[in-house]
């Protein structure tokens, strides 16, 4: 068996227990957006899902400019230091996925797996499964313990549930 490193172990905690992430995205003018999207993890592809409507500014800034950033974190605990909870900075590319289509059937079943109560938002004319395939990170898994981490140590972080 082979060692996992703590902070490795951490990562895959953080991802697989936090639902939420404040997405980052640049409108046409290169000016910075964020806003919060729930997100699952696609084990067969390694990529982030989102699901998300068009009439959203964040849809149509992804669209248009594909590069985005994600941040998950974990809740602020009462009388523990704010500068050290856990988070992690995850940079990809976003896609819309084709409806019906192979990687949109396996995007909706890892979402719905998540998130089993929006089922009827998928069938919604106007919301959309992105994929985010990530190409590298910045984590913070405490007070002194921080790393970046390349897009084939992440790849295989999501492929493999905690």
């Amino acid at each position: 068996m082979t060692h996992e490193p703590r902070l490795t172990i951490a990562l895959r905690s953080l991802l697989n227990t936090q639902r939420v992430a404040a997405l980052g995205t640049l409108d046409d003018a290169g000016q910075a957006f964020v806003s919060m999207v729930p997100f699952a993890i696609d084990g067969s592809s390694g990529a982030l899902i989102i699901h998300v409507s068009g009439l959203a500014v964040h849809a149509r800034n992804l669209e248009r400019v594909p590069r985005v950033s994600l941040l998950v974190m974990q809740a602020e605990v009462a009388g523990e230091p704010v500068h050290a909870m856990p988070r992690v900075t995850l940079d990809g590319m976003a896609s819309v996925l084709a409806v019906n289509s192979q990687t949109w059937v396996g995007a909706r079943t890892a979402y719905l797996a998540r998130f089993p109560d929006v089922e009827y938002m998928t069938e919604l004319g106007d919301f959309r499964f992105v994929s985010i395939v990530v190409s590298g990170a910045r984590q913070v898994a405490g007070f002194g313990a921080a790393r970046s981490i390349d897009a084939e140590e992440l790849t295989q972080v999501l492929r493999q549930p905690t």
